[in-house]
């Protein structure tokens, strides 16, 4: 019996009729007629009551349908792994960063990626962390990095860095010679922070709520170089990463009296399937981070 065969009655059987075999498979539906009309011949038996208005299976139908579907599936498990080596040479990962890690840490870890697998192509998304898990679950990307304490209870991830959050002044800012800096006071500035739904945003949102403090914004931006600009015209002061701020910018980052170490996960469906290129990217970040890299900070 050929597989290719066994697929079809299968198809027939779960579609119900021998139209809708045809259609689900792309197939004219005589060349199914045909080829059920063999496999009969071959196994010495009736597989469809068809004197009956609907579609039915005969006793020896049943059987061979049960053996049928595990030879089907089991064809199919042998494809996805043959596809699956394929996949590793020339696969595609689709991952999701926020702006901050992907402007500031990723270039170098992604490049010692490709220069590792240099023919699996990556697709990056740039968005933020409430973004990047709806983008998960509705697999529009097959991984992301989000920070550990939003994480949904749809997703799973390992952590890979950990990350301290910063304030960041003008070089001739009040507070540019401070050692530290609190919450309260930090949060009773004019700021320039990110839009709502990037971790960055979240984090003094909830420090806001917790101190019963109204936020003075001057500028909602996504854009790091204009958040950049404004705190360096004194136009108020933010939060960055530590890893977002370079020496000659003009900025002087400053720690808070509290510490705010960011757990950053790398993540994907609990439920979801991750293909061979997909883990080799995640099992390459995971084993970045537990080398101690220096790109891993």
């Amino acid at each position: 019996m050929e597989s290719k065969v066994l697929r079809y009655f299968c198809a027939v059987v779960d579609c119900g009729s021998f139209t809708g075999a045809a259609a689900a498979l792309s197939i004219a539906q005589p060349a199914i007629s045909m080829s059920i009309k063999r496999l009969e011949q071959e196994v010495g038996f009736p597989l469809f009551n068809r004197l009956e208005r609907r579609l039915s299976l005969t006793d020896e139908g049943e059987v061979l349908y049960r053996h049928a579907k595990t030879v089907t599936q089991r064809v199919d498990d042998a494809r996805n792994a043959m596809n699956e080596l394929q996949g590793l040479e020339s696969g595609l990962v689709r991952v999701g960063i926020p702006g901050m890690l992907g402007s500031y840490h990723f270039p170098s870890l992604l490049m010692a990626f490709r220069h590792r697998y240099p023919d699996i192509k990556l697709s990056i998304v740039d968005a933020g962390t409430v973004k990047l898990q709806s983008m998960l679950e509705q697999g529009e990307v097959d991984l992301a990095f989000v920070e550990s304490d939003t994480i949904l209870p749809s997703l799973e991830g390992v952590s890979i860095m950990q990350v301290p959050m910063v304030a960041a002044v003008a070089e001739d800012h009040r507070f540019a010679s401070r050692p530290t800096i609190g919450v309260e006071e930090f949060l009773r500035e004019e700021l320039a922070i990110f839009k709502p739904g990037y971790f960055h945003r979240q984090l003094i949102d909830q420090l806001a709520e917790k101190a019963g403090i109204e936020l003075n914004v001057s500028i909602e931006t996504n854009l790091i170089p204009l958040m950049k600009s404004f705190v360096r015209q004194g136009f108020g002061i933010t939060a960055f990463l530590d890893i977002v701020l370079q020496e000659g910018e003009g900025l002087v980052a400053i720690p808070f009296t509290e510490d705010f170490l960011l757990d950053i996960q790398v993540a994907w469906r609990k439920q979801g399937y991750l293909s061979m290129a997909n883990r080799a990217f995640r099992d390459f970040m995971i084993e970045e981070s537990h080398r101690g890299s220096p790109s891993l900070g």
